[in-house]
């Protein structure tokens, strides 16, 4: 007999799928086929790494979602999903990568067999929906009238229950393990690949009640001139004196994260730095400040810039993004953004990365938060370290 481990409660997955029904409904989608692996894990708790291939939920408007996916991984399927075996389908393994039959051509004859008609929802700006595989739904369905469904699930996502905010409180404390390791650990001389050996150690380790997971971005640390591009990895370079590196991670457990970025330098900042980290930080306390229930995207966004264009500061880039349950490549739920012309309210229960980060034409700095949107008062930060630019002589 399978044993399944379902994240959450039955309530908790009634409540999404219902959510969900009615931004089909609002649409005027009668089936929405979801190919994104977040947004199926957060409407059926499918965990697996078979994102590789073609996979997705089959949103119906009366009956439980279908789960359809290579064959083997069907296996893993029936493992994971809240829902009975004879919801779970899987494809021949000789539709993977053939240049003779494509995976949407089963697809394809499942929905007819599902007797599906009308308007079917896809999510076409997709990491994990091809060009390839819209073009042979059309040809393969030509009496379906196929719609852009791109962020739908992904917006029913943006307001965290209880169950879900559990879950990112795990995560944090993950992310602040990581971080006091890296405080504790980064010196001159230290090959940056054994750094982040031990990032994963105490990612994966997770804190007492946390297991880790695996998070949907690497660990990002550029140094001195490189931190001008904040999305570099990590070489086997030695960490050197008179330069800053920031990095950036993630806790993350049962796929919810909670990133945190921080600054740390070996030596003596320069002038220009310090002066960077006291603007950086005098927005980042004024954007959370205006991260209230009631308030707009751009007002945090709006609050960071003040104290930089004092500064002399020029960002020229949003400042955060909504976070949650989520897969590689992006720990982002990609709806709302945290920049001046995002007129979104912000509601209770919107989890974000607020990370206003600097980048400039040779240095480069962060010092971010992870934070809750409360009924009242100020956002509530996830994580527990001091914002500042550490520095270690």
């Amino acid at each position: 007999m399978i044993q399944k481990d379902i994240p959450f409660s039955d309530a908790e997955y009634q409540r999404r799928l219902a959510k969900t029904r009615a931004a089909m409904a609002a649409k005027g989608i009668d089936t929405l086929f979801v190919t994104d692996p977040s947004n199926m894990a957060w409407l059926t708790a499918y965990d697996g790494w078979s994102f590789y291939v073609h996979q997705g939920v089959i949103m119906f408007a009366d009956a439980d979602p279908v789960w359809w996916g290579r064959r083997q991984d069907a296996n893993g399927a029936v493992r994971t999903v809240w829902m009975g075996n004879d919801r779970v389908i899987g494809y021949a393994d000789n539709y993977v990568q053939s240049t003779e039959r494509h995976p949407m051509q089963d697809l394809a004859q499942r929905l007819r067999d599902f007797g599906v008609t009308g308007r079917v929802g896809v999510e076409m700006d997709n990491y994990y929906f091809s060009a390839k595989a819209f073009d042979t739904l059309r040809t393969e369905m030509p009496d379906i009238e196929f719609v852009d469904a791109t962020a739908l699930v992904n917006w029913q996502r943006g307001i965290k229950s209880d169950e879900e905010l559990a879950f990112m409180r795990k995560a944090a404390a993950i992310s602040d393990k990581i971080i006091n390791g890296l405080v504790e650990r980064v010196a001159p001389g230290i090959p940056k690949n054994e750094i982040v050996a031990e990032v994963y150690g105490d990612a994966i380790r997770g804190v007492d009640g946390a297991w880790g997971d695996y998070p949907a971005i690497v660990p990002l640390l550029p140094s001195g001139s490189d931190a001008a591009a904040p999305h570099l990895t990590w070489d086997g370079r030695q960490f050197a004196t008179g330069e800053a590196t920031f990095f950036e991670i993630s806790g993350c457990y049962r796929r919810y994260h909670a990133p945190l970025s921080r600054t740390i330098f070996l030596g003596t900042p320069t002038d220009e730095l310090k002066r960077a980290e006291a603007a950086l930080i005098e927005g980042l306390e004024a954007g959370l400040d205006k991260a209230r229930a009631g308030n707009r995207a751009c007002d945090i966004a709006n609050a960071l810039a003040e104290p930089l264009e004092r500064a002399g500061i020029e960002r020229g880039a949003r400042c955060g993004y909504p976070i949650g349950i989520s897969y590689p490549p992006d720990w982002g739920e990609r709806t709302v953004s945290l920049r001046s012309e995002d007129q979104t309210i912000l509601q209770p229960g919107m989890t974000f990365h607020f990370m206003p980060g600097l980048w400039m034409d040779d240095w480069g700095l962060e010092i971010t938060e992870s934070i809750v949107i409360r009924e009242n008062g100020a956002a509530e930060t996830l994580c527990n370290q001091p914002r500042k630019m550490f520095v270690k002589p």
